[in-house]
């Protein structure tokens, strides 16, 4: 009979940390009338393990310095030139044409007189060759078709076009106009962010019976030690996760009436300008053959990290086991992935860590996909989860970019962070204690005030070699 873990109980959600002094904060199970002594342990029980999420930056990308408001970069456009959606003014079997381009965006074509030409038939398939004899306007040209059944298709026709070479008689001129090379010039904006904890004189000189600890390793009796550690856990994690779900405050919004920009973090940048997989986890060789399709017409980077969430991670296992079966003794099998072939007696080893099909793909789980109180606990359901992201594939290595900064071209990895510094003032990560308490004396405030700030954004490198996987 199948089974599935109850409702009740589950994990906590409810924050540790409160903002206000509150009943619940403080022990009331002590009774000095009781004879009875009960038994303690001293040591907090750490019963969620790590609960930090960082780490996904630092393993993909690096940090530098920036010193103004605007981080803007230029990287290259295609080399050949292709239209995608030309209809021709003249009817089948025509031997010339004129051609009109109505691509989005395209005010003036590339195509010149004497360039060679395929036009195919978005629909059917058919297709001539032909040669450019003129260019009437910014968005026509016309062509002779080397074919002496002329045009395949009828007028009106969509069709795609794209140059493959040029010819001319004998004695004449040569080409006519040149190219210029053009870039895509994209920017983004660092965001500002900050956190405080307080804690007031009395209560640093008040020692608990629990010993605390925390991720950091900062341990005991002491427990403002441990609430401000866990601020600074906390605001570490908030830096990292504000360049990955940032998003520019769009015009007429409530946040940009009151002021705020916003940034354009990693989902969104993937979103708008990468590669998005809308079905949540592609389960067969042949839906990760399309993604493989897809990289083939963008940057073709050999090596990708793909970073998944558990759903993800356990659809790539159970697809790549299913196609490593094999058969001993007359009885089918299909564990014998590995190094090693698995025996009954080893412990059975059901995940993989990556595979290669047409490039190279790392499998690495993503915390910040897992965590109830952040992504992991958002709806997972293919039918309503429209959005929920399942995981990131992010290219390896670096890429060459005009950084308008330095003023000429750069390394610089697909991923990185660019924060706000100067030989003045560096607001990669600021800390600073204000009051009259912990050693600090810089107001006649009887409290412990810790400061954090951070000014930073993230610069998403050649987002058409990324993809987002996620449902919807």
């Amino acid at each position: 009979m199948a089974g599935s873990l109850l409702s009740t109980p589950t994990f906590a959600l409810q924050p540790a940390a409160e903002q206000v002094a509150l009943q619940t904060n403080y022990i009331t199970n002590f009774n000095f009338l009781n004879q009875y002594l009960p038994d303690t342990y001293e040591k907090e029980f750490e019963r969620y393990g790590n609960r930090t999420i960082a780490s996904f930056l630092r393993m993909v990308g690096a940090e530098m310095p920036s010193n103004s408001d605007q981080i803007k970069w230029a990287e290259q456009g295609r080399l050949h030139i292709k239209y995608t959606n030309c209809t021709s003014a003249a009817a089948i079997n025509s031997n010339t044409a004129t051609f009109t381009v109505a691509d989005s965006g395209v005010t003036y074509i590339a195509i010149r007189v004497g360039q060679t030409v395929m036009i195919q038939n978005n629909t059917t398939g058919v297709f001539n060759k032909a040669i450019v004899t003129s260019v009437p306007s910014a968005t026509t040209f016309a062509v002779a078709y080397y074919e002496a059944s002329g045009q395949a298709f009828a007028v009106s026709t969509q069709c795609t076009v794209f140059i493959y070479g040029s010819e001319f008689k004998k004695g004449t001129n040569g080409m006519v106009g040149s190219l210029e090379a053009e870039d895509d010039i994209y920017s983004n904006n660092p965001i500002i962010l900050k956190d405080k904890y307080a804690v007031n004189g009395s209560d640093m000189a008040q020692i608990g019976w629990v010993e605390v600890t925390t991720e950091n390793g900062a341990t005991g009796y002491l427990w403002y030690l441990k609430s401000e550690h866990e601020t600074r856990l906390r605001f570490e994690d908030y830096i990292e996760t504000s360049m990955i779900e940032a998003v520019p405050a769009a015009t007429g919004s409530g946040a940009k009436t009151a002021g705020m920009m916003g940034s354009e973090g990693i989902f969104y940048v993937v979103n708008n300008r990468g590669n998005v997989w809308g079905g949540g986890s592609p389960t067969s060789l042949n839906e990760w053959d399309s993604i493989v399709s897809r990289l083939d017409k963008q940057g073709a980077i050999e090596e990708n990290v793909v970073f998944v969430n558990r759903g993800l991670s356990f659809d790539i296992d159970n697809m790549l086991a299913t196609l490593n079966g094999y058969t001993s003794g007359g009885v089918a099998q299909s564990a014998s992935f590995g190094l090693f072939d698995n025996d009954v007696d080893m412990a059975l080893n059901l995940g993989f860590t990556g595979f290669r099909r047409g490039y190279d793909f790392y499998k690495s789980d993503w915390k910040y996909l897992n965590d109830p109180t952040m992504r992991g606990g958002l709806n997972n359901t293919a039918a309503t989860a429209t959005g929920t992201i399942t995981g990131l594939m992010v290219p390896a290595g670096s890429t060459s970019v005009y950084d308008q900064i330095m003023g000429k071209n750069a390394k610089r990895p697909f991923l990185h962070v660019r924060y706000r510094a100067s030989e003045a003032e560096d607001r990669r990560y600021k800390t600073w204690i204000t009051g009259s308490a912990g050693g600090a004396q810089t107001s006649d405030l009887d409290a412990m005030e810790v400061n954090f700030l951070s000014e930073r954004c993230v610069c998403t490198l050649g987002a058409n070699n990324f993809v987002l996987f996620r449902f919807g």
